[in-house]
């Protein structure tokens, strides 16, 4: 039992770290394609038409045999689609256009801060000293970062930041309505509902701003379309959601906290983006302050909880 639990364990591990790297992945691919001059709108709909129909097949698989959604559960699902893979999606793809794919990363990684205020004011959950410690934390960092970019692109750097927590802003309000459906419908049916709404909303607005030739662009765009539809997309989303039944969402957080180092590295290697001193230290701002708060929600579980979801 013990072989088994350490092999599942393992293995969970492995799947959030590799979804966490994918994910940081399409900061990257989007910076890419950019210099082709699409727009974040065609860009949007190209990554949302490649990997629909892997979240339709699976969400058909995954409701077989299940209870019809009720209408509030399509309301709620509708809503958690609209700001969860679109709204935020669109919001960071826009401001991709204005900061350094690293800066990208580092603002996202705000998400737990986010979830936890919008904890306290809409659930009336209380602060505790390692809340406000990882808060200090996560924000220091921004700022270290932030200030970097500002000294070498003033022009766009407020705005495109500004976009990004946005899109952070939109995927907490995400995170924290989806904390409740999700124990009723399901992971992996909720995602991919959530997906299928995102889709939907990503191509009426790309009917309504572009015309369908629009879709017809450069080889290179499409393949990167392609690649961020699969591997930034498709499967990050279902690797996360195999980690976190395997090890538990606290743990899965835990190995996400690789994904800024990882971007930061990438756009090193791909983009030829710098990495400064300023840079490195807000990472591991940040990476301190999710450390703190993955750590707070890992006291808090029983051990019991963490042996039944390894058995």
């Amino acid at each position: 039992m013990d072989s088994t639990a350490r092999r599942l364990f393992l293995t969970g591990l492995l799947l959030a770290i590799a979804g966490s790297v994918l994910f940081s992945g399409k900061a990257i691919v989007v910076k890419l394609a950019y210099r082709y001059g699409v727009d974040a709108t065609t860009l949007i709909a190209l990554r949302m038409l490649f990997s629909v129909p892997f979240f339709a097949v699976t969400y058909l698989i995954v409701s077989r045999g299940k209870p019809p959604l009720t209408r509030g559960d399509h309301a709620r699902l509708v809503v958690i689609g609209l700001l969860g893979y679109y709204a935020a999606s669109y919001l960071d793809f826009l401001g991709l256009k204005y900061i350094s794919a690293g800066l990208e990363r580092l603002i996202l990684y705000l998400n737990p801060t986010l979830v936890l205020l919008i904890s306290v004011l809409a659930l009336g959950k209380r602060l505790v000293r390692l809340d406000f410690i990882a808060l200090a934390l996560a924000h220091a960092g921004i700022a270290l970062v932030f200030w970097h970019d500002v000294n070498f692109d003033a022009g766009g750097t407020l705005l495109g930041s500004a976009l990004v927590f946005a899109s952070a802003a939109c995927y907490a309000v995400y995170l924290v309505m989806s904390g409740e459906l999700v124990k009723r419908v399901g992971a992996l049916r909720l995602t991919s509902y959530a997906m299928l709404v995102s889709t939907v909303a990503v191509l009426a607005q790309f009917a309504l701003l572009n015309p369908l030739a629009a879709l017809a662009q450069p080889a290179p765009v499409l393949w990167l379309s392609v690649f961020n539809a699969f591997f930034c997309t498709v499967l990050p989303v279902f690797a996360t959601m195999l980690a976190i039944e395997r090890i538990g969402a606290g743990n899965t957080a835990l190995a996400a906290m690789i994904g800024p180092v990882a971007t930061i590295v990438l756009a090193y290697v791909f983009l030829g983006e710098t990495v400064s001193l300023w840079q490195l230290a807000g990472t591991a701002l940040v990476l301190a302050g999710v450390y703190v708060l993955s750590m707070k929600g890992l006291a808090a579980k029983p051990a019991s909880q963490l042996k039944e979801k390894q058995a």
